[in-house]
């Protein structure tokens, strides 16, 4: 009877592996390359405004100054060089040595950008003196990744998308920061998880806390979606995870809850901001908007999206309590029900070393939480704060012998902790890869992203207010898909749709509002977000797995959405 049931679930469809629904992403966004020509903008940095009244800059795409990537007209270009070296006021301008550029137009009958950039010539400096007339306008090149190869040898492939992005960035951002960090919070909480301090809080709590447990689900939630309102919560919260998925199942109800009421808590909360530093002072700034202006209409939005959104994610609950085993993860968290049910009477003991560990963990989320708002604190502050807190509890575990812990047991249970959140680690660097076969995220370099960018600029030129707004919110929504940064997407986006709001009739305040709750929404399902893959990591779900369940909820959550965006654009909202 057991192998006709393994049989029959076998020849159901069955969603595929987050790595394999990846690298269909990857190659999809390889063949849109062959299609959509390659184009670039000017950037230049502006001043904004920050919420604590200071001033910050932040590089941004000039409107206007979109081209394709055409042929160079070499006769042309070598021309206006030549007239270029002998004009000595223009070099110095530019910091162009003479001899340089004299070098290169002798050596060189076919002249490429990177030569020219490599002297201090860059294609910007090109284009500012020489717009249009040193290119073959007539052709528009396409920038598309090699099958194989690296920058050093054939150029980026496609096929080593996953190698690329996980080098990425640098220690502060996506992909090495993250991954860093994953890696060395997965190994902090190796150690937690195995003094069994978690489990036994877990059972002293539903041991004393008798008919409130129901109130766990939305207190918890309402907590996220404030610290992601406030300060933007995002790489922090996978810590919280770690605790609150095993709690939330010992209540009964599934990881998928667990990561609702954490992750995606925080991500609605950051949608529905009236003064998250990432993303509304940011895009005020570029739109030229006074800092955390229009903070009255947010705070009401937040409150009503946080309670329908608590409301939404309560009734899923309650319907997994009831009935477990309609839980899509029902599987897979057998792992922490296991866990719990193979603990002993004694295990569940909730002794000094247990409370002492958990009183060290507490200090510490507190300390993580005081550093970002206070101090500025990012990924490599938030990795060391980590690592101390994991070793502060393995102290405690072998001075006090808590589960019988040696120094050999710390160190092992790092190790596995590390290897716990690799498989999530490796996912980070796979969608930052997506990003990469697109050409990459700067406006200043040629990319299939910057035309499609240019492209719905002008496709939403000269529609009428309503519907105008209401697709900058479906285009800031899609847009987010590929990049996660609250920052980023508003340096790409917010010169070209504040403009455009001018254009159509819309306030750039609604402009701002579209940005928002597009890129913040659609961080809570985005397999590109690397702090919801982190998340998803702890509680040992599969990304495919979480979509099936929040499809529906960014359903939900894009209704709310349109109706604020109209209702904004109805009372002019400014």
């Amino acid at each position: 009877m057991q192998e006709e049931v393994e049989l029959e679930e076998k020849k159901r469809f069955q969603m595929p592996h987050t790595y394999v629904i990846i690298f269909g992403i990857v190659i999809v966004a390889w063949l849109l390359t062959f299609i959509v020509p390659a184009g670039k903008f000017s950037t230049e940095e502006v001043e904004y405004e920050t919420g604590d009244g200071g001033t910050e800059t932040q590089e941004v795409l000039q409107q206007d100054s979109f081209r394709y990537m055409h042929p160079l007209e070499q006769d042309v270009l070598h021309a206006k060089l030549e007239e270029l070296s002998q004009d000595e006021k223009t070099l110095s301008d530019l910091q162009v040595d003479k001899n340089d550029l004299t070098q290169v137009l002798d050596e060189n009958q076919k002249l490429s950008l990177e030569q020219l950039a490599n002297i201090g010539l860059s294609e910007d400096n090109l284009y500012e003196l020489y717009g249009n007339s040193i290119y073959d306008t007539s052709e528009n090149l396409n920038k598309t990744a090699q099958v194989w190869g690296t920058e050093d040898h054939y150029g980026f492939g496609v096929f080593n998308y996953l190698f690329e992005g996980l080098v990425t960035g640098d220690r502060f951002s996506s992909a090495i920061g993250i991954v860093a960090m994953l890696l060395v919070v997965g190994g902090a909480f190796g150690i937690i998880m195995k003094t069994g301090a978690i489990d036994a809080g877990i059972y002293a709590f539903l041991r004393n806390a008798k008919g409130m447990q129901d109130l766990a689900i939305p207190l918890i939630f309402i907590a996220f979606s404030f610290m992601g309102a406030t300060f933007g919560a995002s790489e922090e919260v996978i810590a919280f995870a770690i605790i609150i998925v095993p709690f939330t199942i010992a209540l009964g109800y599934d990881s998928i809850t667990a990561v609702t009421i954490t992750i995606a808590a925080a991500e609605i909360g950051n949608a529905a901001s009236w003064m998250s530093p990432f993303s509304i002072a940011i895009a005020q700034g570029i739109a030229g908007l006074p800092a955390l202006s229009g903070a009255g209409f947010r705070i009401v939005m937040w409150i009503v999206i946080t309670l329908l959104s608590c409301g939404y994610t309560v009734r899923y609950a309650r319907k997994i309590k009831a009935d477990p085993t309609r839980s899509v993860t029902y599987k897979t968290d057998g792992y922490f029900r296991e866990n719990l049910a193979n603990s002993s009477d004694e295990d569940h003991t909730f002794t000094l070393g247990h409370k002492l560990i958990l009183l060290e963990l507490l200090v510490g989320l507190i300390w993580i939480v005081y550093g970002v708002m206070a101090q500025g604190f990012t990924i490599p502050e938030m990795a060391s704060q980590f690592f101390v807190i994991g070793l502060g509890a393995g102290v405690i575990a072998i001075v006090l012998q808590v589960n019988g812990m040696k120094i050999n047991d710390v160190a092992t249970a790092f190790q596995d902790g590390v290897a716990d959140l690799a498989p999530t680690a490796a996912v980070v660097g796979m969608a930052q890869g997506i990003l990469l076969v697109l050409g990459g995220s700067d406006a200043g370099s040629y990319s299939a992203l910057n035309t499609i960018l240019h492209s719905v600029g002008e496709l939403l030129s000269g529609v009428p207010s309503m519907i105008a707004a209401w697709f900058m919110y479906i285009f800031q929504s899609l847009f987010n898909l590929i990049v996660t940064s609250n920052s980023g997407q508003a340096a790409l986006t917010m010169p070209i749709m504040a403009p455009l709001a001018d254009l159509a009739g819309v306030t750039r305040q609604v402009a701002v509002l579209c940005f928002q709750l597009g890129a913040g929404f659609v961080d809570a399902f985005t397999p590109v977000s690397a702090s919801l893959i982190g998340v998803l990591g702890v509680a040992r779900m599969d990304w495919s797995q979480w979509a099936k369940f929040q499809i529906k909820m960014q359903g939900f959550l894009f209704i709310i959405g349109s109706a604020f965006i109209i209702g904004a654009v109805l009372i002019g909202y400014h």
